[in-house]
């Protein structure tokens, strides 16, 4: 499960989404939620989102952290 830890962080590190389906076709992964659980555990930022209404997978994306001076010279 290590090495699908380690792809799945390069994936979104790139700047990719990922779904279940993605992760299982691409890495072998059944389990990307559990993934996904231990990447925010390390502190990685990921936002979930669930594209279509009344279907239930998700989509995960890391979340680029602001930069702080670029927050204080925003108009």
């Amino acid at each position: 499960m290590n090495s699908q830890i380690n792809l799945v962080r390069d994936h979104l590190q790139r700047g990719k989404t990922i779904t279940p389906l993605e992760a299982l076709r691409e890495y072998g992964s059944l389990r990307l939620s559990a993934i996904i659980f231990n990447l925010k555990k390390e502190g990685m930022l990921i936002d979930t989102t669930f594209p279509i209404e009344g279907k239930r997978f998700a989509v995960y994306k890391m979340r680029i952290k602001e930069n702080l001076f670029d927050k204080l010279w925003k108009v």
